[in-house]
């Protein structure tokens, strides 16, 4: 299991944001907003971090939070049953939608709960 956040993994394409606002899944787990799509035509999970703009003004702030998910994401991306072997990978959208800047430690125990979730979401063949 390696512990990077590579290039390839961060969602940027406009036609898959869009697809997974549109047809995606979504749930909620303080402080996140969570939205998942399976997809059979990617190889890995691919993941989006937002902060809203309208909550911290500076971004430095937003910068701040945004780094924490990212570097929680990368530590935990190994409790995701999404990987290799699996016939279909996520794209998954985080959305950070507290008005309080959490630290790293509380962001990483919701991110797993997260995890959690998807996993029995799969488990239970929720996913189409």
């Amino acid at each position: 299991m390696s512990f990077t956040l590579k290039k390839h993994e961060i969602l940027k394409s406009k036609k898959t944001i869009k697809e997974l606002f549109d047809n995606g899944y979504s749930f909620f787990m303080y402080p996140f907003k969570v939205y998942y799509l399976p997809s059979k035509s990617q190889n890995t999970n691919q993941v989006l971090f937002s902060v809203s703009k309208k909550y911290f003004k500076k971004a430095v702030d937003r910068n701040l939070i945004r780094r924490r998910m990212k570097e929680a994401y990368r530590l935990n991306k190994g409790f995701l049953n999404f990987e290799v072997g699996n016939p279909f990978s996520l794209s998954i959208a985080l959305i950070y939608i507290s008005r309080f800047k959490l630290p790293f430690s509380e962001i990483e125990f919701k991110l797993k709960q997260v995890f959690v979730r998807l996993n029995k979401a799969e488990e239970n063949k929720l996913l189409p």
